[in-house]
């Protein structure tokens, strides 16, 4: 019986030595998979319903999976509950944020403008002319994307903003959480109490969900998709590699939910967003060499 340790350790050590990149995108693809199926619920549920049953689920969804680690992993401290639980809060209110804004904006849009967020993480974590150029870059295409936005869906533009700094907090938090080495259990925890705190938000508009077993379905789906695999695959990422990559790596996101809105949504970016994008991830590449560069690194 204990023939088979090494050839599963064998494996385990060949996916882990697989490129980070190749996680991001199946990480992009089931966050996105999980924002097509939350958009289309929003003829049905209201977007911060969708958002608070989202978070139950995943926290449901992860906690069960991690139920045997929990057990065996005994009490946790103080710290590691605090840790959790502000991770956990910032998740929420980025995804309450989230589906909130991209009720009124297009999703390749919305998450180029969200995606400030990261790259301003990642410019703090390192100084240097080529890290300003990247943020600079990363900044006028944001304006470009929001400008055109402003006179139309002000509202939508706010909430973006919010989301991006959520996004921020989400990195920050999240690599602190990846470190606990409690797994996807610390993920879990920490959406629970996220669920709570914004239930005010979630809960008042969220009876259609529970006289239909179709939409409870749904958003069973979208937190299984968007949360426990997405974000259970990027929290093993965090533990590998710095945070400065890892907000850096998070370009791969707003080319994915581009593909994702065009093919799902019928949502066409127009010249002008493809401007505002593309500046996005230029800066964001210019910061990739900069992440990379190994003189960068030692200073």
């Amino acid at each position: 019986m204990s023939k088979p340790a090494p050839h599963s350790a064998s494996a385990s050590a060949r996916i882990g030595a697989l490129p980070p990149e190749l996680f991001f995108i199946c990480s992009a693809t089931a966050q996105y998979i999980g924002a097509v199926i939350a958009f289309n619920l929003f003829d049905q549920l209201a977007p911060a319903s969708v958002a608070w049953l989202r978070v139950i689920s995943a926290a449901l969804i992860l906690l069960a999976f991690s139920a045997r680690r929990l057990r065996a992993q005994g009490k946790w401290t103080t710290n590691e509950l605090v840790s959790a639980a502000t991770f956990g809060i910032a998740v929420a209110f980025m995804n309450l944020t989230f589906y909130l804004a991209i009720d009124r904006l297009d999703l390749g849009k919305g998450v180029a403008i969200e995606f400030i967020g990261p790259i301003c993480v990642a410019a703090l974590q390192t100084k240097s002319r080529r890290n300003a150029g990247a943020l600079g870059l990363a900044t006028l295409g944001v304006v470009i994307l929001s400008g055109f936005e402003l006179g139309n869906e002000p509202l939508g533009l706010l909430f973006i903003f919010l989301a991006s700094a959520c996004w921020a907090a989400y990195i920050v938090i999240g690599s602190r959480v990846a470190q606990l080495n409690r797994g996807v259990s610390g993920l879990g925890v920490g959406l629970v109490i996220g669920a709570v705190v914004i239930a005010p938000f979630g809960a008042p508009q969220s009876g259609p969900a529970w006289g239909s077993p179709s939409i409870l379905g749904l958003c069973l789906l979208v937190g299984l998709f968007s949360n426990a695999l997405g974000y259970g695959i990027e929290q093993s990422i965090m533990r590998k590699i710095p945070v400065r990559r890892f907000s850096v790596l998070l370009a791969l996101l707003p080319v994915t939910a581009v593909v994702f809105g065009f093919f799902f949504l019928n949502q066409t970016p127009t010249f002008v967003d493809l401007i505002g994008i593309a500046f996005v991830l230029t800066g964001v590449i210019v910061q990739q060499r900069d992440t990379l560069t190994p003189t960068s690194e030692s200073a």
